[in-house]
């Protein structure tokens, strides 16, 4: 069950597209002068090293953030996105890259909260290591959809949550959707996004099927895949579901997204979709 690490695969299509619209979203959120909360049900390590030994096993970045760093004709959406990576790098060489929570904690301002959760200990002891020590961070050694609901609604009622499991046991597609049903009966106002891998496998699409039919008022759905389903590399593309998106993420995402299928899609098979529901 805990077999899963993320750092094979950091940097690549999948990271790409739900980092920038992590961004997108936390920097639509710093806009009011209001605190809020950022959490992560399934937090990671925190960064990556792309020079590790994981890393070098499969180097899926250089299929999915190297295409874009240096690129100097990408869209001006991921300006933010950028400027986080090369915070962390310090300066322009890509040696490591930034999980979700060390994304959050750059953005996020002291008045604000991040709660995260991851139950890998080797992951657990590096998201420790990494963010443990800040103020406005608590990190907790537990099974995230648990302890999802003791932390919601939040005292600020203003907040992100992401869903990210790593869909390695089948079960994590139901539990995704059964906890968004309770975390809107808690907290319907909140914001939520969740991630999901496209494989060639019934499971995705059944999901987004059930997320498509929540009680929600405004959901935004983008889908960005490098390859046909059945060019056989396994994970061909990811999708994003957003409740409560924020009002202006459509519009950057039909000028981001041509652009990321075009510079991430393999022997030009880059497609992408983007579908919402409107009150």
């Amino acid at each position: 069950m805990l077999s899963y690490r993320h750092g094979f695969h950091a940097g690549n299509h999948a990271d790409v597209l739900k980092h920038i619209v992590l961004t997108l979203i936390l920097d639509y959120l710093k806009q009011k002068n209001k605190p809020y909360w950022f959490i992560d049900t399934h937090a990671g390590a925190g960064k990556y090293s792309l020079e590790s030994e994981f890393s070098n096993k499969t180097s899926e970045h250089l299929d999915g953030v190297k295409k874009i760093f240096h690129d100097e004709k990408k869209p001006l959406a991921l300006a933010k996105y950028i400027e986080v990576i090369r915070h962390l790098n310090g300066g322009d060489q890509l040696k490591q890259y930034p999980g979700s929570p060390w994304i959050a904690s750059q953005m996020l301002s002291h008045e604000d909260r991040i709660r995260l959760f991851e139950l890998h200990p080797t992951d657990l002891t590096s998201l420790l290591h990494a963010l443990g020590k800040k103020h406005n961070i608590k990190i907790y050694g537990e099974d995230g959809f648990q302890g999802l609901k003791a932390l919601i609604p939040p005292p600020p009622k203003r907040a992100l949550v992401l869903t990210d499991p790593s869909y390695e046991i089948k079960n994590d597609y139901l539990k995704v959707v059964e906890s968004l049903k309770d975390s809107l009966k808690r907290f319907e106002t909140g914001i939520y996004m969740v991630w999901c891998p496209l494989i060639d496998r019934t499971e995705p699409l059944t999901m987004l099927k059930q997320l498509q039919k929540l009680n929600v008022k405004e959901w935004l759905y983008v889908s960005l895949s490098i390859a046909k389903p059945s060019d056989d590399i396994g994970m061909f593309g990811s999708y994003l579901f957003i409740i409560n998106p924020p009002w202006k993420l459509k519009e950057q995402l039909q000028e981001i997204m041509p652009y990321l299928s075009q510079q991430l899609g393999l022997n030009g098979h880059g497609s992408y979709e983007i579908d919402a529901k409107t009150s």
